[in-house]
């Protein structure tokens, strides 16, 4: 059986360059230390599971191999230059052929069950999707046989229209959606998040 493989996309959790649109509501210390707690747990819970194996893409690429920004136990490999489409696309190309999935660093919510199914669901489907509410995605997994769509082309990210423009890609292809989560980019995303996280303790 080809192994499965999970990407998590990480920016280094530097001041200022990361959640700026959070930033803006909160302030850059707690934006922040909202991402970095985000995906230190995020790598933890789901770098333990031993149905796939888990890799880190980070960028930028100088800081690779600056450990202490980047959570501990997980392989770090380079994003690479381009788009987000470009980034992706690098990542599903330069892994062994098999199940892959990526998904981003900052939405809290992700849980072991969801990676779990999403990566049953590429055993029919040739690709997979968990939306987010502002109508992009927070996962995307790829059965990744021999041949690779072009699925990223001329999508348009960071708007409401990136999963329709992705979708489009792939109208010969066998689709399959998973859990809607959010993205936390602004202050309302942030406090439903912690209304949540609160209302579950």
């Amino acid at each position: 059986m080809r192994r499965r493989r999970l990407v998590i996309f990480a920016k280094a959790p530097l001041l200022g360059r990361v959640k700026s649109r959070l930033a803006r509501g909160i302030g850059a210390g707690a934006a922040l230390r909202f991402y970095r707690q985000t995906l230190a747990a995020l790598a933890r819970r789901l770098g333990r599971d031993r149905r796939w194996r888990t890799v880190l893409a980070v960028t930028p690429d100088r800081l690779l191999r600056r450990g202490r920004l980047w959570p501990g136990g997980l392989q770090r490999r380079r994003q690479g230059v381009g788009d987000l489409g470009a980034r992706m696309g690098r990542a599903f190309r330069d892994v062994p052929q098999g199940p892959v999935i990526i998904i981003g660093a900052d939405i809290p919510d992700i849980t072991v069950g969801e990676i779990a199914r999403a990566f049953r669901a590429l055993g029919s489907a040739d690709a997979v999707f968990g939306p987010a509410r502002d109508g992009g995605y927070w996962l995307v997994g790829l059965r990744r046989g021999p041949v690779l769509p072009d699925m990223f082309a001329n999508v348009r990210w960071s708007t409401d229209e990136a999963l329709d423009d992705t979708l489009g890609n792939l109208r010969q292809r066998r689709v399959a959606l998973v859990a809607t989560l959010d993205d936390i980019d602004e202050v309302e995303d942030w406090r439903g998040w912690r209304a949540r996280r609160r209302a579950r303790r």
